[in-house]
This record gives C-alpha cells, structure tokens and sequence, in this order.
C-alpha cells in the first residue's frame, strides 16, 4: 500500500517532534542562525576555562536542536523513501549538517592544537566543565591522529559528499528496487518487496514459495550488484584513506576508537563465535533438512519454521501485552516507557511502498524515542519489537539521567539493552505454560534471536573484516569480489551441511550496517553480555536489575567494559563469550532431543 493509505494507528506520530513542515523549517533556520554564536569563540579557546566552558555548552545546545531537526527528516525518509518532499528534505538536512560540522570543527582542532596539560589544567579550574570531562579526556586520546585546522575543516564541509555511498544504497534499494511477484505452493501469486521477503517470505513454512521468493529477490539483486558495489567500495576506499591520513595503523583500529574497544576484543567475538558455534549451528541446520522432510537443506531454507503448526499470528495488541507483562519486572519508570510507547504511536508498524526494511529504534535527546519495523502477524515481529523497545527504554533513561553530551554509550555496548528485552520475553512466555511444546517454541524464538545477533550479523562482521584487509592490500571491491568474499564466509561457517542457494553470496547487498563503521560485531558483544544478565536477572532477582538499571541510567559516562562490569560481566575475557556459544549448544541439543 501507498503511505498515504496506511491506517493512522499502524504509523508512528511526527507530530512530537514538529506540528508540521512550516515547524520543522523554523528549526532547521534557527540553527543556521546559532552558528555565528559559536564562530565568535574561534581562536579563543585557548584564553581561559570558563571560554573553553562556554563553547562547548553553546555546541550542546546547537547539537540537542540539530539533533531533532535531522531525526524528523531521517524519520520521514525511512517511512517513504519515495515522497520527494521527504527526500528534499533529507537533502537539505545533509547540507545543514556539512555546514554545522564545518563550522565547528575549528573547536576539536583548537582543544588538540592547546599546549600539552593545558586542557587537562582546565578541567581542574572550571567545575562548569565536569560534565565534558569524560569526552575531552576521549578527544585527547585522538591527538595523535588530528590532521591540520584547515583539512578537519574541508572534511567537515565533505561531510554530504562521504556520506554519499550510503545515500546512494538507501535510494537504490527502497526508491528504486522492484520484485518480480512469485507463485506459493497453493499456485497464489505473492507480490515480493524487500520487507516482504525479509519479515515474512524468508521465514514462510511453504517451501516453494519460501524459494520462489528467494530467487525472485535474489535476481533483483543481481541486476543492481554494480551499482551497489561501487557504493559500497566507496565507503571502504573512504574509511581506508581516512585511516592513512589519520596515521592509524589499520583502518580497524581508526573505526574501533570512538568505540573504546581494544582490536583483542574484537576479534575475540568474531573468531570464537564463528569457529565454536559453526558445529552447532550445522546440527540445527540438519535438524531443519530433516524434521521438515526437505531433500537438501539450502541457504533460503535456514529461517523455515520448525514447527510452523504451533505458530499461531501474534496481533500487535498481542506483543504489546506480552512485553508489558514479560518487562514488568524491570520496575515502573522503564514499564511506564513501554507502556507509552505502545500507546502512544511511537511505534511505526505498517508495511507501505518506499518504506525502510528491518527494524530500528531512534532516540532524540529531549524527545521520546520512534520505533520502525514492518508489523509481519508474527511472534519473530514481538521479538523485534521487544528489542527495539529495549534501546528506547534503555536510551531515553539515560537521557533522564545524564546530559546529551554523555547520555548515549559507546557503540560496542548498544546492543546489550535491545538483546536482553528479547531474552526476557522468552522467560516469561515459558513461564505462563508448563506445556513441552510451548517450550519448544520458545526455544526456537530463542533461536532466531541467537541466530540473526551471532550468524546474520557475526557474519557480516566476518565478511567486513575480510573486506577491509582485501582495501588495505589494494584488492579492487567488484561485485564479483564481494560475492566470493561472502560465499566465502558463509561456505566456512556453514560447511557441507548447507547447500548455497544461487544468489547466496549477494547476502552483502542486503544490510546497511556495512556503512556504518564496525557495527555489526556488536550486536554478537551486545547479546553476550544480555546472556549473562538474563542468567543473573533469574539467579538473584531484584538485585540484578537494580544493578542493570544503574547501567542504564549511567548512558555514556562509562567505557563499554566498564558498564558491562558494572552489571557483573567481564568482557576483557573470552569467558562470557564461550558461556553464550556454550548455552546456543544446549538449547541446539535440547531441540534435537525434542524433535
């Protein structure tokens, strides 16, 4: 359907954040006039503390807006990315957010540019200065790596134009993209769409249209893998140079700084993940080819239900209590964000043209936070939901908690909130019945979520580690090298038990995360550490959720090691991460003894 045809309570109400365009531009005009308020402080940064204080209370102030300004426009590109006003406006957002960058850049350079202890002597003198305490000493770490005044400014003002690779995906696949319609066993004609194949076709228990849907959106696929190859090895090229002028010993190490994460940790997820849990995951897959009756188990089979007679459509109104009830346990004032979330239309379920495919949840300070997923009548849509709904909560208290300055953490930890909603919802379902097949069910939503953090997306973090060692040696990024590099990954973890679809290797066209720095691996951190606190949460009770609360609460005062610490996790170790991979395998062995 059109967007404009959507029924209202289906879509998320923009409303809070601008009563309409004429609002918005007001906004975004405001901001261009703060910018001469802060030009005012070039060149005198280095005259006293409470300047440097000054300065940067008037950029948090700029940042808050600019923040809210630019949210409505990415919210309204992600709702119908075919709207032209809606991509107007994101255009104008771009160039704003170029000139803002510019503008300011001369702030980060003229802090590194200070004579050493300088700054640090300044933090001692102005308590105005505590709360940018944590990110100056951050900034300071980056000295090393600082390029001249002027070139930090040219690649603030280039901003839009290195943005562009990812501009240049999005528009292809959800403003240009067109499927093939396909046939299901029934002999019914499906219309196909990106969020159709990917919230409801992949995971269909027919298996002819199951396949049927893979080859006709594989084969769009294939007639966009140029365009969207050299989009991609852009992006690389971009990070690969950024990282050479910089002077960083590797592009993995520049896109792993801002993240507060040693290279160790990083590639102890990927490795263990993807060499320990291959072998479970292989017996799942076998579990599958041979409870469903199929000949071979392919690579467009992996997400068939295993018992899709005991899966019953889930109402929206359905999910909202189930999570309530599930997330009660996590006391009033994050009970009452969900509760308003899902009464209040913060929540974008419908399934329109030009909309945005997957899930994701974004927080303006200051505001609520906005959830877009497409709504699929199905328990996988509560999970995604629940998980969402995890980052609102998890950011909007810290938000209460802590300035915008340090209210969202590093990116390494950002998962874990999301992760852990998902964990006890499943808790509370297996709670509510003592019947073994309901367990069963349970365990296999618990699947799906282990399976889309620690394979579809540890994959991928496989497949960009490999791309960006292939940039770094010069390897030209073709469509037909990143098709082998991701046939590579994926005949590596699955083995012989899987058979690869045509089309398999194309699976890099599918996610945006691969231009948005070291993303993916996250989410496999992010769910070791939820693991873990779901054990604890079960263990101890009240006592474990205080302590996460606090974690919550704390945003991005702390390192991603810290807060993980602080909820009782030691990420420094591979522990956590072989416990996770450990606890995969037993609910892999219990599904085999039930089936």
């Amino acid at each position: 359907m059109t967007r404009e045809s959507a029924p209202e309570e289906l879509t998320w109400n923009l409303k809070d954040l601008f009563a309409d365009q004429a609002a918005w531009e007001a906004a975004r005009v405001e901001i261009e006039g703060m910018l001469p308020l802060l030009e005012a402080f070039r060149g005198k940064l280095g005259e006293g503390a409470r300047t440097v204080a000054d300065c940067l209370q008037a950029q948090e102030t700029l940042h808050v807006k600019l923040v809210r300004v630019s949210t409505y426009a990415r919210l309204q590109q992600a709702q119908d990315g075919t709207n032209p006003e809606f991509q107007a406006n994101s255009a104008r957002m771009e160039d704003l957010i170029s000139r803002v960058n510019s503008g300011l850049a001369f702030i980060r350079s003229e802090l590194l540019s200070m004579p050493d202890g300088l700054l640090e002597r300044y933090l001692d003198e102005e308590p105005e200065l505590g709360a940018f305490r944590r990110s100056l000493l951050n900034l300071l770490r980056t000295k090393p790596y600082a390029l001249s005044p002027d070139t930090e400014a040219a690649l603030a003002a280039l901003g839009e134009v290195l943005g562009s690779p990812y501009t240049v995906y999005q528009r292809s696949k959800l403003s240009d993209m067109t499927f093939a319609p396909v046939k299901d066993g029934a002999g019914a004609e499906k219309p196909v769409s990106f969020a159709l194949f990917e919230a409801d076709y992949e995971e269909s228990p027919d298996p002819v249209l199951r396949r049927a849907a893979f080859e006709s959106f594989t084969h769009t696929l294939t007639t966009y893998r140029h365009t969207i190859a050299a989009a991609y090895a852009t992006e690389v090229k971009k990070q690969t140079v950024l990282s050479r002028l910089r002077g960083y010993p590797s592009v993995t190490r520049m896109l792993l700084e801002p993240q507060e994460v040693e290279q160790e940790i990083y590639e102890n997820v990927i490795h263990i993940i993807r060499v320990e849990l291959a072998p479970a995951m292989r017996r799942f897959a076998k579990l599958k080819e041979r409870v469903l009756g199929l000949d071979r188990i392919r690579f467009s089979d992996l997400k068939a239900p295993l018992d899709p007679d005991f899966s019953p459509p889930v109402t929206i109104e359905e999910a909202g209590r189930l999570l309530k009830e599930a997330l009660a346990v996590m006391g009033t004032e994050y009970s009452d964000i969900i509760h308003a979330a899902l009464t209040e239309r913060w929540v974008d379920y419908a399934d329109n043209i030009g909309k945005s495919t997957g899930a994701f949840c974004s927080s303006p300070y200051g505001v609520h936070s906005y959830v877009m997923l497409t709504w699929a009548n199905t328990m996988r849509s509560a999970f995604f939901l629940a998980h969402e709904l995890g980052h609102a909560g998890h950011l909007m208290l810290a938000a209460r908690s802590q300035r915008y300055v340090n209210f969202r953490p590093s990116m390494f930890f950002i998962e874990a909130p999301s992760t852990l909603n998902e964990l006890l919802l499943a808790r509370h379902i297996v709670k509510q019945s003592e019947e073994p097949r309901l367990k069963r069910w349970v365990l296999l939503q618990l699947m799906n979520t282990y399976y889309h953090n620690f394979v579809t997306h540890l994959l991928e973090a496989d497949m960009q580690r490999r791309v960006y060692e292939a940039a770094e040696f010069g390897t030209p990024l073709t469509a037909a090298k990143l098709t082998a590099l991701k046939e590579a990954v994926l005949r590596e973890f699955w083995g012989d038990a899987v058979e690869l679809d045509e089309g398999a290797g194309l699976t890099w066209m599918r996610q945006p995360h691969y231009y948005m720095g070291l993303y993916p691996y996250t989410y496999a951190a992010g769910l070791t550490v939820s693991t873990q606190v779901a054990a604890m949460i079960e263990a101890e009770g009240q006592t474990a959720v205080d302590r996460w609360l606090r974690v919550l609460k704390a945003g991005g005062t702390l390192d991603p090691l810290e807060l993980a610490q602080l909820a009782g996790v030691d990420m420094s170790s591979p522990a956590p991460i072989r416990a996770a991979v450990g606890y995969v395998s037993s609910i892999v062995e219990e599904l085999e003894r039930m089936f």
